[in-house]
């Protein structure tokens, strides 16, 4: 997948009683947006809208990501459960901004500009204790194949100790789509491990799945795009005992160059004793009552459930599709059904944008409850992120192009009071482009014979671009754009919707450096 230069978005609180928005007073309080990576590594500046002049040179294209949905990025119903670090606008943020830019985008006084966030650089959290690295780069070949590589670190320790918090540091974005940590003290693991590495040539060793060895924690650490790190409150946390190894598996997306990476991972220790250990549960297709296996040309839905052996405080949740996936939904039940506790619900999945989703306080699951998971897939052609033209049956891989249905809980036992106990993140989220990208149109569904709007990217300067319309058949109904060279950044067209009949439509942008992405248009009356 392309993980490239990145936005930063922050939302803060506006000025209530605004009249006249302003840039200073109204509008920087709502977004700063910080390229905390070039588009090309070294090739040009980090692209920021930190200033009055760069968010009203970009004031529209502004506009339309927030309308349409695609800013900010927060995929989770924030009516039906609240996460720590949500990051969406309401209904009058949103048109707050839109009546700056329909006012002229005025500038107002810079000395009611609140000031620009901090933008933490080598950790979301602080000084790390432990810092362990990738003892040499590995170089992901450039044949456009995607890679499962787990590199063993060795942690050092000589005394046991306790852990606060754990935040995986990606070094390359280009290639770097997930991580995930596992933890093992037993020699017979880490011995195991040491051999496949020195099997290899190249750093670490390949395994899908898994880590290839047995851990004693499977889900020590995590990270993806939009991940926050997660600060444990005092006496909750994870330990790490002297000798202890981590094994660090690094999916990496399909690149057309060799690019090299050295992630790593910092450790912070507790400042208190840790008495209750982070635990995980898994909900996978064990759960379910059928095969999961995913149709050609059908939409399906899959209810898998656990039950709650003991009381429980759960603490966070990440519910994991690819492609197919459609919509996540996940709550609990008492034994009688007349309780039910909402955990989370995701009515649009989008595979781009996942995380770990940390309640902003314990979530308690009494004993004899059952919790439920609701995935739905859409393996249809309608889907314009199916990996298959014409759609293909599907099945449970690790592949992106296979399908998953995952949903990890992180718990402790549950103490009177955990209802209370408070859980704090950081303020870090990546938004990723460095190649073409087609965005969402707005507003979408949208009248005949209304205009739309439509923004796409370009990494380069000279890229031809062509946007076309087809009905749901494949059959071209409009051609928008037409083979116009645009420069490297950010457009917007506004094509006109000329007599189509309600329905579904297919919008396609295709470019010269070989790019095509489809997304669907839905047309009323």
């Amino acid at each position: 997948m392309r993980y490239s230069s990145f936005f930063f978005l922050a939302f803060v609180t506006l000025s209530a009683n605004a009249q006249t928005p302003t840039f200073h007073e109204d509008i920087a309080p709502i977004i700063y947006t910080h390229c905390s990576e070039c588009h090309r590594a070294g090739e040009l500046g980090p692209m920021q809208f930190t200033t009055y002049e760069e968010v009203s040179s970009q004031g529209s294209f502004i506009e339309y990501v927030i309308q349409s949905g695609q800013m900010p990025p927060w995929t989770p119903d924030h009516n039906y459960t609240s996460f720590i670090g949500e990051r969406y606008l309401t209904d009058e943020e949103m048109q707050l901004y839109s009546d700056w830019v329909a006012g002229g985008m005025p500038e107002g006084d810079p000395s009611d500009n609140p000031g620009l966030p901090d933008f933490p650089e080598g950790s979301q959290v602080g000084e790390p204790d432990l810092i362990l690295e990738m003892p040499e780069p590995y170089i992901h070949g450039g044949d456009g194949t995607e890679q499962y590589q787990v590199f063993v670190l060795p942690s050092g320790l000589t005394e046991d100790k306790d852990i606060r918090a754990i935040e995986i540091r990606p070094d390359n974005s280009l290639i770097a789509h997930h991580a995930l940590l596992g933890y093992t003290n037993n020699v017979n693991s880490i011995n195991q491990a040491i051999a496949l590495d020195d099997a290899t040539e190249e750093p670490g060793y390949e395994n899908f799945g898994s880590y290839g060895v047995l851990v004693e924690d499977d889900f020590f650490g995590g990270w993806a795009p939009g991940i926050e790190t997660l600060i444990f409150p005092p006496t909750i946390g994870k330990k790490m005992e002297a000798g202890s190894y981590l094994l660090m598996q690094m999916h990496y997306g399909g690149s057309s160059t060799e690019e090299a990476d050295q992630s790593s991972v910092n450790i912070f220790f507790a400042d208190e004793p840790v008495e209750r250990e982070i635990e995980n549960a898994l909900m996978s297709p064990t759960n379910l009552t059928e095969q999961f296996y995913i149709p050609a040309n059908q939409v399906v839905e899959f209810h898998g459930t656990m039950y709650v052996p003991q009381d429980v405080s759960l603490i966070s949740i990440i519910p994991h599709s690819h492609l197919l996936g459609k919509s996540w939904q996940a709550f609990a039940t008492s034994p009688n059904n007349n309780d039910t506790i909402p955990m989370i619900h995701i009515p649009e999945w989008d595979f781009h944008w996942q995380g770990i989703y940390t309640f902003p306080n314990m979530v308690h699951i009494p004993a004899g409850y059952t919790v439920h998971a609701i995935a739905s897939y859409d393996n249809t052609s309608s889907n314009p992120d199916n990996p298959n033209n014409p759609p293909q049956p599907m099945m449970f891989g690790d592949y992106t192009t296979d399908e998953m249905y995952i949903m990890f809980l992180q718990y402790v036992n549950y103490l009177p009071g955990d209802e209370d106990i408070s859980y704090t993140g950081t303020e870090e989220v990546e938004f990723v482009y460095n190649d073409s990208k087609l965005l969402p149109a707005w507003p979408n569904p949208a009248p005949s014979n209304s205009q739309i709007t439509i923004g796409f990217h370009i990494p380069e300067n000279g890229v031809e671009v062509s946007l076309e319309l087809f009905d749901i058949n494949g059959r071209l109904i409009d051609t928008w754009v037409n083979g116009i060279q645009y420069t490297e950044g950010y457009h917007l067209v506004r094509p006109q919707l000329f007599n189509l009949e309600t329905g579904f439509y297919v919008y396609r942008l295709t470019t010269s450096d070989g790019f095509s992405s489809s997304k669907t248009l839905q047309v009323t009356k």
